[in-house]
């Protein structure tokens, strides 16, 4: 039996897998509230008293960095270490990988349902990938290609330096300021970022906030209460809000292409993309994409694809768990 984890600032997603017929097989799934648990030790140990097997290896995908074993969350107050895991699961050694990487190696094991086509790219491009992924945060990876397979790398850049590219996002960028020492891309491209967007236009008088938009929000999930209402249209200010959400992540995920040079195309992955899948339709994500100047014809050959099985990065890490991180 392989045990495999897919650990968020939102939630954390256990899952047993067992090998059957050269694949993976998910023989029970549980998802926890993770900031209802001090830690994944205790998440743990309410997975494995209900659910009883003969774990032989275990990943785990973490949202943040992995540093020699050891990642200290960056959206919970966690330090998850590989090799407490290990003891506490009386294995030999556990497997702690970013949640990215895990999304990543995980692609390889979805089929053509699991996709929905942004944006067609070149007929059967190939080259290196790249994966953006945003939810409770943003993550991003890469898949460098080696010429017989993709091999999945973590990287850290959610959190590389904001860069507004209109007198609006400039605006929004010293707004931000104001509440942070750094401005991340994180900060605007995750469900708390979508909520950074919409406080943004309603302090600076770019829009009016409905009293009961406002007691819904005040009530709800703030970022969930948003896009319902831009998907809706029903609300100017949340539809400004999303399209400036949706913008500005298609500026990032062609920043992440150029830098990786993801001629195989690029995958967006996370919680929020199939829920505004709509919206990711219009114009407004792909003119943002392909805006490059120059560099606009190589990324029109780039595909781009949302992952809409949320169950990805669980099943990368169960690979990891028995392949370890080999193709």
């Amino acid at each position: 039996m392989i045990l495999a984890g897919d650990i968020g600032g939102t939630n954390t997603r256990l899952a047993l897998f067992e090998l059957v017929r050269d694949r993976l097989s998910q023989v029970v799934t549980e998802v926890y509230s993770s900031p209802e648990y001090g830690g994944l030790e205790e998440v743990l140990a309410r997975f494995t008293a209900t659910h009883s097997g003969n774990v032989e290896s275990a990943c785990f995908g973490v949202a943040g960095p992995v540093i020699d074993g050891i990642c200290r969350t960056p959206n919970l107050p966690w330090v998850v270490d590989s090799r407490a895991l290990a003891t506490g699961l009386d294995l030999q050694s556990v497997g702690l990988i970013n949640d990215l990487e895990a999304n990543a190696h995980g692609l390889s094991s979805l089929g053509e349902a699991d996709f929905v086509v942004l944006h067609a790219g070149e007929r059967d491009a190939n080259g290196n990938a790249a994966l953006i992924s945003a939810g409770t945060g943003l993550g991003e990876a890469g898949l460098h290609w080696d010429g017989d397979c993709y091999r999945p790398f973590a990287t850290e850049g959610g959190h590389a330096d904001f860069a507004p590219r209109s007198a609006l996002e400039i605006d929004l960028l010293a707004h931000l300021l104001k509440s942070y020492d750094h401005v991340s891309y994180e900060r605007v491209l995750s469900g708390p970022g979508l909520v950074n967007i919409y406080r943004f236009l309603v302090e600076t008088g770019r829009g009016e906030e409905p009293p009961s938009l406002r007691d819904e929000i005040a009530n709800g999930d703030p970022a969930a209460v948003i896009s319902r209402a831009a998907l809706e249209g029903d609300i100017e200010i949340c539809v400004r809000a999303l399209d400036m959400f949706v913008s500005i992540l298609g500026a990032e995920a062609g920043n992440l292409a150029l830098k990786l040079l993801a001629s195989g195309g690029v995958f967006l992955g996370g919680g929020i993309a199939p829920k505004i899948l709509a919206k990711l339709e219009e114009p407004i994500f792909r003119e943002a994409f392909l805006a490059k100047g120059r560099m606009r014809p190589l990324l029109v050959a780039m595909p781009i694809k949302v992952v809409i099985n949320d169950q990805a990065a669980l099943l990368g890490a169960a690979h990891v768990a028995l392949h370890g991180r080999q193709c």
